[in-house]
């Protein structure tokens, strides 16, 4: 029998793994690339054969999220799957490549004077990350996230098969969604290689006005009032402690938006700029990254948990909350006295609690035994060890 990375090799790029190429401390064996659908469907049933595990990989801008992989045998890398397939500026849709940076399609949709409402949270992020990793960004209060955005994916299941959904082929499998089943499966499901989503077109102009809070009550009356006016935010953000600002974005047409601008200004106070503040969209700095939901008015519960840092939608209700690595575990059983805590990412060898309680486990684990019976797609990287 020809050996792993023969065989690898016969289907497409492939390679040793180098250490650099360990994810979270755990050593891989082998680097593939596919360039093609097709390919990646032969590697993946190369795979199957030697009973590989695999983790998928794109920029890597968010490898580190999630607990690492029990075992980790093949990294499957998809920067080569970076094209636009197919832009229909008339209908507003856009399908594109899994390795595609976010960055790269944006521009390419300006060109039409459309856009993808969906913010990149992490630079350099790609296509299939974003939806595999379920990011959205301060807009998601408007647009939605990549859930509500998606209306079609490829993908390709552990044994080689692959497999569409929405956009123009409809072959949901076994009566999922997939669209919605692969956003934020973090690789435990499939490989993502392709994704459609509808657009927006790019708004003629922006204003972001900026206030103070006292505290975390009075951000949330400030939340309160811009969301219960008729202005229609695309965005409402907070970052504190200390003082705690609160950024609203409006977006329309070039006569409306001044308009609108003040009198937000003139709702919650504050100063209004062309340009965001320099924390909005980013995640804040931290050594534990978690991402908390819960309903907006639960935000001074949030900040009375005494976080490190609170970043997010206050119209939402999802925050980005940084915990110190001492204490952090206590900290997370404050948050998820009102909240869904989940650990983003932690220090290697950090013991903690990712997930919390997860009613829906046993489902999910039904649905991880029906689409990857064994268990060789990010093995241990997800809730419960699926």
């Amino acid at each position: 029998m020809a050996s792993p990375l023969d065989t690898l090799a016969k289907a497409c790029d492939a390679r040793p793994a180098e250490p650099e190429d360990a994810i979270q401390g755990i050593a891989a064996s082998y680097v593939a690339a596919p360039s093609t659908v097709a390919e990646a469907s032969d590697l993946l049933r190369a795979a199957a054969e030697h009973e590989l595990t695999i983790v998928p990989r794109g920029a890597a801008t968010k490898l580190h999220w999630g607990a690492p992989p029990e075992r980790c045998d093949l990294i499957v890398d998809t920067r080569r799957l970076a094209r636009v397939i197919e832009h229909v500026a008339g209908d507003l849709v856009v399908k594109a490549e899994a390795g595609l940076p976010l960055d790269d399609l944006q521009e390419v949709l300006a060109d039409s004077r459309q856009q993808l409402a969906l913010d990149g949270l992490v630079p350099g992020a790609t296509v299939g990350g974003a939806v595999a990793a379920a990011t959205a960004g301060p807009r998601r209060l408007l647009y939605g996230s990549a859930r509500d955005l998606l209306i079609g994916i490829t993908v390709v299941r552990a044994d080689g098969v692959v497999a569409h959904a929405g956009g123009k082929v409809v072959k949901n499998v076994a009566g999922y969604d997939l669209g919605k089943l692969y956003t934020g499966s973090r690789g435990t499901l499939g490989l993502i290689t392709e994704a459609a989503f509808r657009l927006h077109p790019l708004p003629q102009a922006s204003a972001y006005v900026t206030a103070t809070a006292g505290d975390a009550a009075q951000a949330l009356e400030l939340t309160r009032a811009l969301l219960r006016s008729p202005l229609v935010p695309a965005a409402i953000e907070v970052d504190g402690p200390g003082p705690i600002n609160v950024t609203v974005l409006l977006e329309g047409v070039a006569e409306a938006v001044p308009h609108r601008a003040e009198a937000a200004r003139e709702l919650i106070g504050g100063e209004i700029t062309d340009a965001p503040p320099a924390w909005w969209g980013r995640l804040p700095e931290g050594d534990v990254l978690a991402e908390v939901r819960a309903a907006p008015s639960r935000l001074p519960a949030i900040f009375d948990s005494e976080p490190g840092h609170v970043r997010g939608s206050a119209g939402r209700g999802v925050w980005h909350v940084t915990l110190p690595v001492d204490g952090a575990e206590e900290a997370l059983t404050r948050l998820r006295r009102h909240a869904t805590a989940v650990v983003l990412a932690a220090p290697d060898g950090t013991a903690l609690d990712r997930w919390g309680p997860i009613p829906a486990l046993p489902l999910m684990r039904r649905v991880k035994d029906q689409f990857d019976p064994g268990h060789r797609l990010s093995p241990g990287r997800f809730a419960g060890g699926i």
